[in-house]
């Protein structure tokens, strides 16, 4: 049996340490402390040289130690579910996630349920101009001393540290002493293929830069984004028009190659088929109405760069590409005509090309022969292997982006939001089908949006998590912003006043986009069962039919496209001013936390937020077991027994469902100690231990008391 207080110790797992007592176990005490002294003489033995000068290349900022503190600092909230939104028939299997609080706190809650679970991040985080003030609570409440003893630094250093804590300082020091701590427990959400993208201003993109590179290592660095947005916002001699985007890789050996198909070669790719179905595969007439079609669209500039690609033959379109090298030093090589068998013509300066890349193209047919042995062989390029990549410059007009969200919720209420093309086209590159997405600074919304039209359009199933914290929007600096939210407000209870914020535009942009994209879908729907009634009146030939299956599938992707564009909503709440477990044995006089006024919503805040601590994803549902007339909460191999009124028969009913119910295994039971009386959780505890279920499970039962 085991006593865990873990409501009040919600931290980010060290998983840097994990990875040391794995391979220098005997570098750690007995209580699990490293000793690095051990750790040093160990590397003595290695053909290292290990400096202990404090000099060295990097970023410090007043503050620093404090930022680390409070990485690893337990949380202070719960986790709660907004049972009225997550019930809906809409939201009720939502897979995205829409958070409300202080992006640290949830940051925490989420660090072991998605622990490198994240494929991308994106985050447009305050730019400290000195008029975005930071609204988020990273003062920790601690003395001088406290923070002295903690951290290291002296008397004078904390002091100054929790005076800019205190002052919501725009300091560069309170910048980074603020950005730390999320920075560092989002590279621990990364996959190792993990990206992370962030958005800044000339304000703080050097100690942007040197953060990224302490954090995620400057061998990591992909590459930094300039994002001309035609927005003047200096008011120095020298025009501002453009941000940057800073990229990050958890670890830039396991990237693939960032590229993905050229939307102009998909362009070409899309009316080839059309044209090749209409002519029935004749080749030459293919290709002879494919290269009328180029040569149109490309007075239009739609092809430019790519209108070359004009020829066909049995593979596909491609276009035959310069053999010669540009000056003297090319290879040089007999190439025998396969109907001549005479070597051919060579270029003057030799082939650009290596004789092993001719005989890999020969073998896959991609050499283009002339009629005899006088015209020198070229290599196909085909039009399937024409990709793009992510360039370092990306043009936005921030007036359409503005105007696009204005006429998506009917006001202007973000005066620069972030452009949901720009970030459709970054996740193009990064996202597989279905990987998920993360951006802790929401603001209006638009990664969510971006997400999910980029799913109506290719059908793919990514998933995004968005954090905004509750920012009250000041009626004097953005009335039009007050005022839409105030159209939105909710009934309160009498005697509550309703405050708006920002978190209510975020949510109410997801619905309202969803709703557009959903609208856009059914129109697709209607437009295929228009088909299909035009199919049904025609003689059911194999083609007909094999026609008319292929749209029914369409649709029924379609309906379940729809589907995808909903979202959960969880918040952070403070964990109860007087709840303080201190007891270390069970002790049935000791005077413990007043558990009778907790409420229902109280007991599944603390549900909620034990299962992301034991792993268990927002998204994921706990099933509802019943034991006798008792309620227990499973998921996987986990039992969660919440409730009051625990007995002998729930016991013996918990007993009985784990040798008989096949699906049901749990291999670790937690129960909520205060509502357990200490005889029942005895009793419990000596029935568990040991145990050997019937079905011949080999596992023992673990079973935990929290508080």
């Amino acid at each position: 049996m085991n006593t865990q207080n873990t409501t009040n110790d919600i931290k980010v797992p060290n998983h840097d340490l994990d990875v040391l007592k794995q391979h220098f176990p005997q570098c750690f005490d007995k209580n699990g402390k490293f000793d690095i002294a051990k750790f040093q003489h160990q590397l003595t033995t290695q053909p290292i040289e290990l400096t202990t000068e404090k000099e060295s290349y990097g970023i410090d900022w007043l503050g620093k130690s404090y930022a680390r503190l409070i990485a690893s600092d337990a949380a202070t909230t719960l986790l709660k579910p907004n049972t009225t939104h997550n019930t809906l028939p809409t939201h009720q299997h939502a897979q995205n996630l829409l958070i409300k609080g202080d992006n640290l706190e949830v940051l925490k809650h989420l660090a072991n349920a998605y622990h490198e679970k994240i494929k991308m991040i994106y985050i447009d985080p305050p730019y400290n101009t000195g008029s975005d003030g930071f609204v988020y609570e990273d003062d920790r409440k601690f003395t001088v001393r406290e923070l002295q003893q903690m951290t290291g630094v002296d008397a004078e250093k904390a002091k100054r540290i929790l005076e800019f804590t205190k002052s919501n300082s725009n300091s560069h020091s309170a910048w980074l002493t603020f950005m730390y701590p999320r920075l560092y427990i989002a590279r621990q959400l990364l996959k190792e293929d993990g990206v992370i993208f962030v958005s800044i201003d000339d304000n703080e993109v050097a100690q942007l830069r040197l953060l990224l590179d302490e954090i995620f290592g400057e061998e990591n660095f992909v590459g930094q984004i300039v994002w001309q947005t035609a927005t003047d916002n200096n008011p120095t001699q020298i025009a501002t028009e453009h941000e940057y985007v800073l990229v990050f890789a958890k670890n830039l050996t396991s990237q693939e190659y960032w590229e993905m198909p050229s939307e102009k070669g998909k362009f070409i790719q899309a009316k080839y088929e059309e044209l090749k179905k209409i002519h029935e595969n004749d080749i030459e007439k293919t290709q002879y109405e494919l290269r009328k079609w180029i040569r149109k669209q490309t007075n239009g500039d739609d092809l430019s760069g790519i209108a070359h690609y004009s020829y066909i033959d049995e593979k596909g379109v491609y276009y035959p590409g310069n053999s010669a090298n540009t000056k003297p030093g090319g290879y040089t090589y007999d190439i025998i005509h396969p109907i001549t068998k005479k070597v051919c013509a060579k270029p003057e300066y030799g082939y650009r090309f290596t004789f092993e890349t001719f005989k890999e193209a020969l073998a896959n047919g991609d050499v283009q022969w002339g009629e005899n042995e006088s015209t020198i062989p070229k290599i196909k390029k085909r039009l399937d292997t024409v990709m793009q990549k992510l360039k370092s410059y990306y043009y936005e007009d921030n007036r359409a982006t503005t105007a696009e969200l204005k006429t998506l919720l009917g006001a202007k209420v973000f005066n620069n939001p972030k452009s949901i093309n720009f970030i459709k086209h970054i996740a193009k590159f990064i996202l597989s089908a279905n990987d998920l997405i993360l951006d802790f600074f929401a603001g209006s919304g638009t990664t969510g949006d971006a997400v999910m039209q980029l799913n109506a359009e290719d059908g793919g199933d990514r998933r995004f998590i968005l954090v905004q914290i509750p920012e009250p929007i000041d009626e004097k600096k953005n009335k039009t912003a007050y005022d839409f939210v105030q159209s939105l407000a909710p009934p309160t209870p009498e005697g509550r006043e309703f405050v708006p914020t920002i978190f209510e535009i975020t949510k109410e942009r997801l619905l309202r986009a969803a709703q557009k994209i959903n609208t856009g879908l059914d129109e697709k729907i209607a437009s295929y069962k228009q088909k299909i009634a035009e199919l049904e009146k025609q003689i059911q030939t194999d083609e007909i039919i094999e026609e008319l299956n292929s749209i029914n599938l369409t649709i029924k992707t379609i309906e379940q496209q729809k589907t995808q564009n909903s979202f959960k909503i969880f918040e952070t709440m403070p964990i109860w001013e007087d709840y303080d477990y201190d007891a270390t044995q069970l002790d049935p006089q000791a005077q413990l936390f007043d558990e009778t006024k907790l409420s229902a919503e109280d007991l599944t805040a603390l549900l909620t937020t034990w299962k992301t601590y034991d792993g268990i994803a927002l998204t994921q549902e706990l099933e509802v077991v019943a034991l006798d007339s008792y309620k227990g909460y499973s998921h996987a191999d986990k039992l969660y027994l919440m409730d009051n009124g625990f007995s002998t028969e729930t016991l013996q009913a918990l007993l009985e469902k784990i040798d008989t119910d096949k699906d049901f295994d749990p291999k670790t039971i937690v129960a909520f100690g205060y509502h357990f009386e200490s005889k029942n959780l005895r009793e419990l505890a000596e029935s568990l231990k040991n145990y050997k279920n019937k079905k011949g499970s080999e596992h023992n039962l673990n079973f935990m008391i929290r508080y």
